[in-house]
């Protein structure tokens, strides 16, 4: 199985679009916003940090270099090309010298099992970054994407999982049918056809049980945006975290 391809053409022309800056992306906010801040829920909880980190659903790598710095074997993955030509292009500026073994992306389709078992075999268990993915995949590859995880996390690795809660697409409808109109960098969004969404909590928690993982440790924390309010403060979008592992 794989994903369809009307969702993977909508990734590629939107990936496309993107231009090579910082900050251009609706939800690509500074890693000091983000990723900093799951890291601190996270790791206390990670039991093998020598694990391969996959980045899972990376787009242009933001969020995976700043990982790189924190793990020492870091691969970002995404289904668009043109996100992992983009991620390669900005590691390559930020930090050209950096060991491409240490610090990788590639193109992958994590609802094609047999690859998501084909790579587990290549660099055993995992552990594993997931920021806002599920939210905006079609319904019927969630559950898959879910056990991807699981797969990747094997027996050792433990998952990051953050995803929009309910309350977050109330705000989003807010965002949208503005007077003002919807703020700029979600135009290119739905003009591609992605329709950000929302998970109800229990749900989140269910795709991942019924992949033979447990919740290790949940709670809740804005997803900062790159768009502003009108008062100047950064628009956040609810979210809810959780960490996953297997049973012990």
């Amino acid at each position: 199985m794989s994903v369809t391809s009307r969702y993977r053409d909508a990734w590629e022309g939107f990936w496309a679009e993107v231009p090579d800056e910082p900050g251009a992306v609706f939800w690509d906010a500074e890693p000091a916003l983000t990723a900093s801040r799951h890291l601190a829920r996270y790791e206390p909880l990670v039991e093998d940090a020598g694990l391969t980190m996959v980045d899972l659903g990376c787009g242009n790598g933001t969020q995976t270099r700043f990982l790189a710095d924190r793990f020492p074997a870091v691969l970002g993955l995404d289904l668009a090309d043109a996100a992992i030509d983009l991620a390669r292009r900005q590691q390559e500026k930020a930090r050209p010298s950096r060991c491409s073994g240490l610090l990788s992306f590639r193109t992958f389709d994590a609802v094609d099992m047999e690859s998501v078992a084909r790579l587990h075999e290549e660099v055993g268990d995992c552990n594993v970054y997931v920021r806002g993915v599920l939210h905006q995949a079609d319904p019927g590859d969630r559950q898959h994407l879910a056990e991807a995880v699981g797969v990747l996390v094997g027996e050792r690795g433990r998952a990051f999982v953050v995803e929009l809660t309910e309350v977050a697409g109330t705000r989003l409808a807010q965002l949208v049918s503005s007077p003002s109109g919807p703020p700029a960098k979600l135009l290119p969004v739905f003009r591609h056809g992605i329709v950000p969404g929302a998970l109800p909590d229990e749900e989140l928690i269910e795709l991942f049980a019924r992949s033979g993982l447990s919740t290790l440790a949940s709670g809740d924390l804005p997803l900062i945006t790159t768009e502003y309010e009108l008062d100047g403060s950064r628009v956040e979008l609810p979210s809810k975290w959780l960490v996953l592992g297997r049973p012990r």
